[in-house]
């Protein structure tokens, strides 16, 4: 298969070329973007494939894509612009900003436990119906009525869909506008980053079509599909309704991936909606110029990037549904609403974070590296956490190409 591969390198960054054209001939991909920023200098921007399963519509440079969970670190930049402002305290009750939430024995719940995926909220009381996840108050009123499913702060457990409507809801309550509007406002307006939560039905003839995995035994979770037991990397998983997180070893990612089904990822309600943890559309070098400014200090103070990827986990803690058939994740380390990089699948910089998203887009910010990245792709494959081989193999040529203008620090040197 022969896939012409669009855009630029700088100088010493062809390797990143190199795996980016492998990816179409030797690892299944349909249609995809990747950027990468060095010293807050655009050193790969590269596009190529299609847009559609039918290939009637090349992947262009200004194609955006669902990122899914990718998503997760656009939504907590905006709670920690917040913070940084002195208008959210972290550790002050949620309950503070929504006194809703305090029911069914949330009152004391800090706010730092959303970000860090440890309120026990990985899903409503109740499995909600199809299409209720475009309804932003009903899926706030619902989360708020509902009792933890285990004690909060005991345990962290992946909150993939709730995480976007309970963080949301906070910056919604102090800023008065949604978390996409906020977004748009504060971050991706000023910086020309094409990053959309809630992207304008205008934009949708920009977006690619999401598509299958080619192998079924890498197909990633499908929250879409929750009418259906299916075999993925979660192994499987029963229908809803469960009674708790011990009905099943697999009943945390029921939870977690059925009870809010996302519906028809294609979709124009699907796109149109705001789905915080979930349904970010973006070009690559959107994501990365977001992240480029954690990369160079702007943005944010220097504490609040030390803060946000200050682990939050105890030592060797497991996340109760990642562990359920993520490889990397039997224990996971989290920051505040960012993933840590205690695999390297960010580099060799222990202290870069970022967040991936189902079916393989990845992005993070290395600060002492001054490096930033973002992957996107159309065509699911595995993982969700950044070990999907396409992204292993960009970064590990990204770093390649910055061994060659000099050091990299890394575990070897203190970083």
């Amino acid at each position: 298969m022969t896939v012409r591969v669009h855009g630029t390198c700088a100088p010493g960054f062809e390797g990143v070329r190199a795996e980016f054209e492998r990816s179409f001939t030797e690892r299944d991909e349909l249609g995809a973007a990747v950027a990468a920023t060095a010293g807050g200098e655009l050193v790969v921007d590269l596009w190529g494939g299609d847009a559609d399963r039918s290939g009637t519509r090349p992947w262009e440079r200004d194609t955006l894509v669902n990122v899914y969970s990718t998503t997760k670190g656009m939504t907590a930049l905006c709670a920690h612009l917040l913070v940084d402002r002195g208008e959210l305290d972290l550790d002050a009750p949620v309950a503070r900003y929504w006194p809703e939430f305090a029911q069914e024995g949330k009152a004391d719940i800090p706010v730092r436990w959303l970000l860090s995926h440890r309120a026990g909220l990985i899903a409503p009381g109740e499995p909600m119906a199809p299409g209720a996840v475009y309804d932003w108050e009903k899926v706030t009123e619902a989360l708020a009525a509902t009792r933890p499913w285990w004690r909060p702060g005991t345990a962290q457990g992946y909150h993939a869909v709730t995480f976007g409507f309970l963080v949301g809801e906070v910056v919604r309550r102090i800023t008065g506008v949604s978390l996409g509007t906020f977004l748009r406002a504060e971050v991706t307006g000023p910086l020309d980053a094409d990053v959309h939560v809630g992207t304008p039905e205008s934009e949708h003839g920009r977006c690619a079509d999401m598509a299958p995995p080619v192998r079924a035994a890498e197909a990633p979770p499908s929250p879409s599909s929750p009418t259906s037991s299916s075999r993925t990397v979660f192994g499987e998983a029963p229908k809803p309704p469960v009674g708790g997180l011990t009905d099943h070893p697999m009943a945390p990612v029921t939870l977690a991936l059925q009870y809010l089904p996302l519906g028809d990822v294609n979709a124009a309600a699907y796109r149109c909606a705001e789905i915080p943890a979930a349904n970010g559309h973006a070009t690559a070098r959107g994501i990365a110029a977001v992240y480029a400014e954690l990369a160079c200090g702007r943005l944010l103070s220097s504490g609040a990037v030390e803060r946000l990827r200050t682990r939050q986990s105890e030592d060797d803690e497991p996340d109760l549904v990642l562990r359920a058939g993520t490889p990397l994740a039997e224990t996971w380390p989290w920051g505040l609403g960012y993933m840590l990089n205690q695999y390297g699948q960010a580099g060799p910089n222990p202290k870069a974070f970022g967040h991936g998203g189902a079916g393989g887009s990845y992005a993070f910010a290395d600060p002492e590296n001054g490096v930033s990245y973002a992957y996107t792709m159309n065509r699911m494959g595995a993982g969700t956490s950044g070990e999907d081989l396409r992204s292993i193999h960009l970064v590990g040529a990204l770093y390649e190409g910055l061994r060659a203008r000099g050091p990299v620090r890394g575990p070897m040197m203190g970083a």
